[in-house]
């Protein structure tokens, strides 16, 4: 160790935090810190798990913002016309958009299906039919498979694939490159997806479907673009990309779990808001002091806290970069 901080910072990084492939911060719009890890770089693409969930609150935005998506308070099975109710099921009939994008849409059961789910020919149906049941509508139920019923809503409402519409009004936009279809055949293809140190694309069901919960991959720069155009309110390259009425709807608190806030798939936090994915994934920011902070990681069981991480380290570092 010596005495310089960034120096320090970065021997901490290395020591500590094994599975971090990047980390990039920004403030007022300029780049202050960009280093990568363990053989990675600016050109590698990873898992973001969760972090998806927050990039398809973005596209379920555009969708309200462009009409494909009348409002939030929208029942779910408006989407799915075709979709038979099971015999009694009432609750169901019940659930809104909004009910999704808040955690707050009953599932019918204790501990997430994910190979009943994973394995089935339709992801969407296959969430569709975990929808409902006895639990009240309102109560927080975080959910990654659930979530999926959005990219069925977002297929049937603009008559695209997820890929496509996210690619034509998000990532084109903001010169993310279009991801690649990817697939998996069984718990193995599963496993490997989420171990491997090298991935692309974003994860699909056998029809096409792209995952909502999980799934897609970015360079630490595509999720930094990401949390740039959130703290710019929408806006990029003076083109309005995301209204900022949505934006400024998904950060503050729409639910609560215990005592951790929640929007439409935004963590709220400290004195901003994050995406958060498994593995130590996050776009953190925090728009009163125009800093973006954005960390790729490679999937492991009880990563370090990455809010605690950017609460002692970075933050403190940081803050005093003009």
């Amino acid at each position: 160790m010596n005495n310089n901080p960034i120096t320090n910072f970065t021997y901490l990084i290395e020591n500590d935090y094994s599975n971090i492939a990047g980390i990039a911060i920004s403030k007022n719009g300029s780049m202050v810190f960009e280093q990568y890890f363990h053989e990675y770089t600016k050109d590698d693409a990873l898992h973001v798990a969760s972090v998806t969930k927050s990039i398809v609150s973005a596209l379920i935005g555009i969708a309200v913002d462009k009409g494909y998506v009348k409002n939030i308070e929208q029942k779910v099975l408006e989407f799915f016309p075709d979709y038979t109710i099971k015999r009694g099921e009432k609750t169901i009939q019940n659930v809104t958009i909004k009910n999704l994008l808040t955690m707050t849409a009953p599932f019918k059961y204790k501990s997430e299906p994910y190979t009943k789910v994973y394995s089935s020919d339709d992801w969407v149906k296959a969430a569709l039919d975990l929808l409902g049941g006895k639990s009240d509508i309102g109560e927080f139920k975080y959910t990654t498979v659930g979530i999926n019923i959005l990219s069925g809503i977002l297929t049937n409402a603009t008559g695209q694939s997820v890929i496509n519409f996210a690619t034509e009004n998000l990532f084109k936009p903001l010169g993310i490159k279009e991801p690649n279809n990817a697939f998996i055949q069984n718990k193995e293809d599963y496993l490997a997806f989420l171990k491997d140190k090298y991935v692309t694309g974003w994860m699909a069901d056998p029809k096409g479907v792209n995952t909502a919960g999980w799934g897609l991959t970015l360079t630490l720069r595509d999720m930094m673009k990401i949390g740039q155009l959130y703290l710019n309110g929408g806006l990029w390259d003076g083109k309005q990309i995301l209204s900022s009425k949505w934006i400024d709807d998904s950060t503050s608190e729409k639910s609560r779990w215990g005592e951790l806030s929640y929007g439409y798939l935004w963590w709220i936090v400290d004195d901003g808001y994050a995406a958060l994915g498994d593995g130590g994934n996050i776009i953190f920011i925090n728009p009163k002091k125009k800093i973006v902070v954005t960390i790729a990681s490679r999937f492991m069981p009880r990563a370090k806290d990455r809010i605690e991480l950017i609460r002692k380290h970075i933050m403190p570092l940081f803050d005093r970069i003009v």
